[in-house]
């Protein structure tokens, strides 16, 4: 080998991301808990009480993966009783346009 010729580096699949990718899809409810989101449902309460089939501690599960991905942020309010809403970050707003990218294609492939 000349040293004119490069070297190409096997590339690697992107692992943090990947595995986030396919946690978010793994669980059932976390596409529901976006929809909710932007449908300006912020409480866990209103989200179960919206959604038929989803239990609080699924949901808590679901919330906790989201917010230790960065996705979603928990804001509690120091109030009596106390409220909790969440919303999504910065972060999160980019993954989710990835997400709808995804789907976007799956539309592509079942056509």
């Amino acid at each position: 080998m000349n040293n004119n010729e490069k070297i190409i580096v096997r590339k690697t699949p992107p692992e943090r991301s990947a595995r986030m990718v396919e946690t978010i899809y793994g669980c059932k409810w976390s596409l529901t808990v976006y929809q909710l989101l932007a449908s300006g449902v912020q409480r866990p309460g209103e989200m179960v009480r919206s959604v038929e089939g989803l239990s609080t501690k699924v949901l808590n599960q679901c919330l906790k993966k989201n917010i230790e991905f960065g996705i979603l942020d928990k804001v509690i309010f120091n109030e009596l009783p106390p409220r909790v809403e969440y919303q999504v970050t910065d972060f999160g707003q980019k993954f989710l346009h990835i997400l709808d990218e995804l789907e976007k294609l799956q539309q592509e492939i079942d056509a």
